[in-house]
């Protein structure tokens, strides 16, 4: 007997902010799907499960299958399951091509499972279709270029982290406009991507802080892609930004309105002192501020 399920959504992850993510596919194991109780199904060996989804991811890959065994039809788990287990796959690890890189440029994924029965045993074979805004072959025009720029930067071991992230800050605005052909058109997904910013040198603000995040990792600068709204007098829309850690504590930089009003208005700046940026609920929690600390004044060199 033979039963085929099929479940076709679309959705954006909640990116979970914690420190136990922070692994490679050689680290020890910490993530043993078994801790799910309310499930009917996890995978004792979740970790090279979560390693796989993620080197998959990277490449850019569009489809990734994995198959398990069970002495019970528990295909009403899987869609909470893989949503969990991508969860991980694209929480941040010290790659910067990983987490957040992956997550901000991609549009989540269609999901279809089948089970073959054999007597008391499933066979579920699940696939995964991510939605990829990028191609492998233009994420390695990215790598080639981001190399060449931070050849370009000179940095050596007397190089501070706040002149790394002025460097990094100087080139993505001096590099990079604002996509106003593009903005408005859902249809085109290179606006909010490294690619677009680095390689078209067009891009929305997602592109923008995408670009921010992958050169500053790349320097050795911890950072993150923070989403939100921003504030206008007549309304408010989607918005991208980023925070960097300095010294410890971490701080605002807004690449892409600072291109577009000519100014540092946006450049290193305490939560109190960037006023019309309203994060998303995951960014906001006490949990993921414990992670993030912000510094309570604007950085001063």
């Amino acid at each position: 007997m033979k039963k085929q399920r099929y479940i076709t959504f679309f959705v954006m992850l909640v990116m979970l902010a914690a420190s136990v993510f922070a692994q490679s596919c050689f680290d020890e194991p910490e993530h043993n799907y078994a801790v799910r109780k309310d499930l009917s199904v996890y995978f004792s060996n979740s970790d090279d499960v979560i390693c796989s989804i993620r080197e998959a991811m990277k490449r850019r890959d569009w489809r990734v299958t994995i198959t398990y065994r069970s002495h019970s039809d528990n295909t009403d788990d899987i869609p909470e399951l893989i949503r969990d287990l991508m969860v991980f796959a694209l929480g941040e690890t010290d790659d910067p091509t990983e987490g957040d890189y992956i997550y901000h440029q991609y549009g989540g994924y269609e999901l279809k499972f089948s089970s073959d029965r054999s007597g008391s045993r499933y066979t579920h074979t699940v696939s995964i279709y991510p939605d990829h805004y990028t191609t492998a072959e233009q994420e390695k025009q990215v790598t080639e270029a981001v190399n060449e720029v931070i050849e370009s930067f000179g940095f050596d071991e007397s190089t501070t982290d706040h002149e790394k992230v002025r460097a990094v800050y100087d080139f993505v605005r001096d590099h990079t406009k604002f996509d106003e052909v593009h903005k408005k058109n859902e249809n085109y997904h290179l606006k909010v991507t490294a690619f677009g910013a680095l390689i078209y040198g067009r891009a929305v603000c997602q592109g923008y802080s995408v670009l921010m995040y992958r050169l500053l990792r790349e320097v050795g600068i911890d950072a993150r892609v923070i989403t939100g709204t921003a504030q206008y007098p007549d309304g408010e829309e989607f918005h991208a930004w980023n925070i960097v850690r300095i010294d410890d504590e971490y701080y605002n930089i807004d690449a892409t309105w600072d291109d577009q009003e000519d100014s540092e208005e946006y450049f290193l700046k305490s939560d109190e002192d960037f006023p019309f940026h309203i994060r998303d609920e995951q960014y906001a929690t006490e949990d993921f501020y414990g992670r993030y600390p912000m510094a309570e004044k604007n950085y001063m060199p």
